[in-house]
């Protein structure tokens, strides 16, 4: 007599006297070489993911700064640096001014109309004075309007740059800073005053040789600084600038804010265009650390930037 069916016995997928259907079609689909070498498409798609990243961002950065031309009839250069913008083993490499940058500045000068506006944007530390001059009297020697932007800082030679436009517009919170020169690291005026306090037979050959390298250092700077001001500021305004930025009357790091160059006598605003700050978002620092700012969008009304005082709040304090 046949055995009969056990109906009550329980029924397990994927147990080895069945598999169902669907995980046999799948497992037939598979490449047989899908296993070994999904490893290799993984660490293949992995190195692809920053090249695609930062072709986007190319993109973007060229479809927003053609889109600027066209609105304001202008060429746009951008000049900006990271201070940390890449490391090679974990130290951390800085961003500066150089030779190679002026030679690309100088070309894009040469290639542009002589009656074409020209907007600079610059977002930099500074860097060598003799690539930060070269820029800047070429930008002099430019007919059209030229307007230099801020949206951040210009420090040193960015400030020597943004001396030979027009018009300097700075964010509200952006800074220039102080153009005075530093030689092995110290600030020329500073070695001329710690000369000038000790007697002549105090001081070693080394020292003296450095002391006269600062004041020819300070001389060409502040005369420098004097003929990017001409015929942009008055003739009493000019050496009193150029004295201020170049002498030594501030550390080298300073923060000149926007109140402050204008009270110089500089064309400084602050009508800081969206498009402008926009650009300076699609230049990144490059991933690979957690980022040391977060925040979360504003989900207020969209067009409202400060928030509104209360009409029952009291005034606030006035400082300083």
């Amino acid at each position: 007599m046949p055995a009969q069916p056990r109906w009550g016995a329980p029924f397990a997928i994927g147990s080895p006297t069945r598999r169902p259907a669907f995980a046999d079609r799948v497992a037939s689909a598979m490449p047989a070489w899908f296993g070994t070498d999904l490893l290799w498409w993984l660490l293949f798609a992995s190195m692809l993911q920053p090249l695609l990243t930062r072709r986007l961002l190319t993109n973007a950065r060229v479809q927003l700064r053609t889109q600027v031309e066209a609105t304001r009839g202008s060429r746009v250069i951008l000049l900006v640096h990271r201070q940390e913008t890449m490391s090679f083993f974990g130290v951390p490499l800085m961003r500066y001014i150089d030779v190679e940058d002026s030679e690309q500045v100088i070309r894009a000068i040469l290639e542009t109309e002589p009656d074409r506006p020209i907007d600079i944007v610059l977002h930099t530390p500074g860097g060598l004075v003799l690539a930060a001059l070269q820029i800047a009297r070429a930008l002099c020697r430019h007919r059209g309007t030229v307007t230099a932007f801020v949206p951040h800082y210009a420090m040193s030679g960015g400030t020597l740059i943004a001396l030979a436009a027009d018009r300097i517009v700075m964010c509200e919170h952006a800074v220039l800073g102080p153009v005075d020169p530093l030689l092995d690291g110290y600030p020329a005026a500073s070695i001329r005053r710690a000369v000038a306090r000790k007697d002549d037979k105090d001081v070693d050959d080394n020292t003296l040789i450095l002391d006269d390298q600062a004041g020819m250092a300070l001389d060409q700077v502040r005369r420098a600084v004097s003929s990017l001001l001409a015929g942009r500021l008055r003739e009493d305004l000019i050496e009193h600038v150029a004295s201020a930025l170049s002498e030594g009357q501030w550390t080298h790091d300073y923060p000149i804010t926007s109140d402050e160059a204008a009270a110089l006598g500089l064309p400084v605003d602050t009508a800081m265009p969206d498009e402008i700050m926009k650009m300076i978002s699609l230049y990144p620092a490059p991933k690979g650390r957690p980022p040391s700012v977060e925040y979360g969008r504003n989900s207020g009304r969209r067009g409202r930037r400060y928030p509104v005082t209360p009409a029952d709040s009291p005034p606030p304090v006035q400082r300083g």
